[in-house]
């Protein structure tokens, strides 16, 4: 059975052997070390096994030597630690958060977001309490500043490492070693329980291990089963989860319709989906076997596999009388991250049909648009109507070039995420920078995603517009400035350097690039494209002036903040699956051999093709050759070649005799050819695996053939 160990690397369980293991030695923070630990099987027989040991954030953990650990998910947990952290503290600091009040279910917003009640519940709240307080200014200062001991208490009572009884749940659904766990365990304030689950039992054994090495035995506890069915198990309401962290290797499609019914209501889903390549079009057809949703490669492709998967969850969701609110999405380096708080209200899963969309990519420019499934339609007082939405918003063929379009869909088209909760969570890793190591980037990519336009899905890549027309690259800071002086708005995307997110028309983006190309002309070459042509000859109908504006600088990058980070080390990216025998450094070696491999056969079949030349060649001519042998046989012998060159070419007989059949080539080259004994040459040439010789001691009747 193979399940994710550490993050991203399957191990496989030994049936013969449940491991307890042995350590003590400590280990500087950062730093990866080998040691030897013993492992006793059931049967009382000692095996030594090498495992490893690493150090990451206040976690200590053991892992097998098999399986790697890869620092660039450091970031992953990292985040983790900060989202979840501030998702406790609103939970225990506001215990009505995500509940509605029936006040809130009447009365809702036109807009299509979440009515979040807490609000309310405050304000009533409020009045009951100045309605019972004395009119008196002392009465009044002596209950506020008891109010500000309590929440003082709270604050200070929230300490990592500590069970509340009150505090949180959280699952790990796909343990593997326990790193994330522990981690949580240590680093996450408010917490009652945690449950470490993996399907392994070799994995829980290392899992049970680093609870005790961090001791944690009162906080965290391990399960072997099942992820899905543990959460099944937990669909009562009085047992659901306030987190579920769930980080597969691959998709985690299969683990939805468990998730979002065993998570509390309000409560918080933490998703990774490492299958990108699928998610941003390279296979679409298993994009929709998936997530139910067709995928494209375009130049937006990440943030449109974000949105998938954000679709992925509101359907499941929905089947339960639930909706999901994004809290973070992000795209990073080779995988997706998602953040989303789960709801139950049948009145607003009434509106998951306007929040999805279809997308309409044109397959030259890239132009696209969206078609929402959903309408809205505001009747008396605060309800709606809903209705299926009126389209399609394109024509059978692109507008600005004249191309055919591509579908794609349904994605989510509403917002990715809640600004304020993203402003907590920055203040508080600028408060706990010393105990998150990749801190620096966390603040730099929920700022540039709290920058977005979060009502403008999708986005265009600049050198890819440039790119189409084979114009030269026009400056950011000045194509954002046009697009700010013609009075629309623009903004960055968190998962595209160079990225143009904007509410601006899309003929008003090709206008800017046309008045861009008069002042630096393209070859006149590129004129015969078709598409090119028709979009660059169009009139522009935008004022375009390319005076910088004062808001084009976006603030991230003026503040200088860690945004698009380069590639940290090399071979970075996710590892292959482990296998039984196979170790680290095999799998190094052997993907070092192996790397080239297509383009080293492409060489090994040219080098085949000029053999078969050659060979073809030579053939050519022992043709030649016996022609001019049969021009001067007699009519006889002309007979008696053509008879045996019928034989030739007729299919070979059931039996042979055993020195044609012999395996060996040289025992077969000892033997001489009949066709040469019988006319002087051979059809085959020099590729003939027999001697083309009459040896002195034997004659053609010895062989069995005659």
């Amino acid at each position: 059975m193979i399940k994710t160990f550490g993050l991203c690397r399957p191990l496989y369980t030994s049936r013969y052997q449940k491991d307890l293991l042995r350590l003590c030695t400590s280990v500087k923070p950062g730093s990866t070390e080998k040691m030897e630990c013993k492992t006793v099987k059931e049967e009382k027989a000692e095996v030594l096994q090498e495992c490893n040991t690493v150090k990451e954030g206040k976690a200590e953990v053991l892992y097998p030597k098999n399986v790697f650990y890869n620092p660039v998910q450091e970031f992953n947990r990292d985040i983790s630690v900060a989202v979840i952290s501030q998702f406790a503290r609103d939970r225990l600091t506001n215990p009505t958060d995500g509940k509605k009040s029936k006040q809130s279910k009447v009365k809702e917003e036109t807009d299509c977001m979440e009515i979040d009640g807490k609000d309310e519940n405050k304000e009533t709240i409020a009045i009951v309490k100045t309605e019972k307080i004395d009119t008196t200014d002392k009465v009044k200062d002596e209950n506020l500043e008891t109010t500000d001991k309590v929440q003082d208490e709270k604050e200070v009572e929230l300490e990592p490492g500590k069970k509340y009884d009150d505090g949180i749940k959280i699952l790990e659904g796909l343990s593997a070693s326990g790193l994330r766990s522990v981690r949580f365990g240590l680093e996450i304030p408010g917490v009652n329980s945690i449950i470490a689950n993996d399907f392994d039992e070799n994995a829980v054994s290392f899992i049970n291990k680093n609870i005790e090495k961090n001791n944690l035995q009162e906080l965290l506890s391990s399960s072997c089963d099942d992820a899905a069915m543990v959460m099944y198990r937990n669909r009562n309401p009085r047992d659901h989860f306030d987190v579920i962290d769930l980080d597969p290797y691959g998709s985690p499609s299969k683990f939805l319709d468990a998730t979002v019914q065993a998570v509390k209501d309000g409560g918080l889903l933490c998703i990774t989906c490492t299958d990108a390549a699928v998610l941003c079009g390279n296979a679409g057809e298993t994009c929709y076997s998936k997530y139910g949703a067709m995928s494209l490669r375009t130049t937006s492709c990440h943030e449109m596999g974000l949105r998938i998967i954000l679709q992925c969850i509101e359907s499941h969701a929905n089947r339960y009388s639930r909706y999901i609110v994004p809290l973070i999405s992000l795209s990073i380096d080779f995988y997706f991250r998602v953040f989303v708080r789960v709801h139950t209200g049948q009145g607003k899963v009434k509106r998951s049909a306007s929040k999805m969309a279809m997308v309409y990519s044109c397959n030259e420019c890239k132009s696209f648009s969206l078609q929402r499934i959903g309408a809205l339609i505001p009747t008396k007082g605060s309800n709606f109507k809903y209705s299926p939405a009126t389209g399609p918003p394109v024509t059978d063929k692109c507008e600005h070039c004249g191309s055919k379009h591509h579908i794609g869909g349904p994605i989510w088209a509403d917002p990715i995420c809640d600004i304020d909760f993203i402003d907590r969570v920055i203040n508080r890793v600028n408060d706990h920078k010393d105990s998150l190591k990749t801190s620096e980037r966390i603040v730099g990519m929920l700022t540039l995603q709290k920058e977005e336009l979060q009502e403008v899905p999708l986005y265009f890549k600049l050198d890819s517009l440039f790119g189409f027309v084979h114009s030269e690259t026009m400056p950011l800071i000045q194509f954002r400035s046009a697009l700010l002086n013609a009075g629309y708005r623009v903004s960055l995307s968190h998962a595209m350097k160079n990225s143009i997110k904007t509410d601006a028309p899309h003929n008003v983006l090709w206008d800017i690039i046309r008045t861009w190309v008069k002042d630096h002309p393209v070859k006149p070459v590129r004129y015969e494209d078709t598409a090119i042509k028709t979009l660059l000859e169009k009139e522009c109908t935008t004022k375009v002036s390319f005076e910088e504006h004062p808001e084009a600088n976006p603030k991230s990058r003026k503040d200088g903040l860690l945004r698009y980070q380069a590639n940290p080390e090399p071979h970075w990216g996710p590892k292959p699956k482990a296998t039984r025998a196979m170790s680290n450094e095999l799998q190094e070696e052997r993907k070092r051999k192996l790397q080239g491999k297509k383009g080293k056969q492409k060489d090994q079949i040219k080098e085949e093709e000029e053999n078969d030349t050659k060979e073809s060649d030579s053939n050519n001519e022992e043709v030649k050759k016996r022609k001019l042998c049969e021009s001067e046989l007699t009519d006889q012998d002309q007979e008696n070649s053509a008879c045996q060159n019928k034989e030739a070419t007729s299919p070979k007989p059931k039996k042979q005799a055993s020195w044609i059949t012999a395996k060996n080539p040289e025992e077969r080259r000892k033997d001489p050819c009949r066709h040469f004994i019988k006319r002087g040459m051979c059809n085959y040439g020099d590729k003939c695996q027999f001697l083309h010789c009459i040896p002195a001691h034997q004659t053609p009747e010895g062989y069995p053939r005659y």
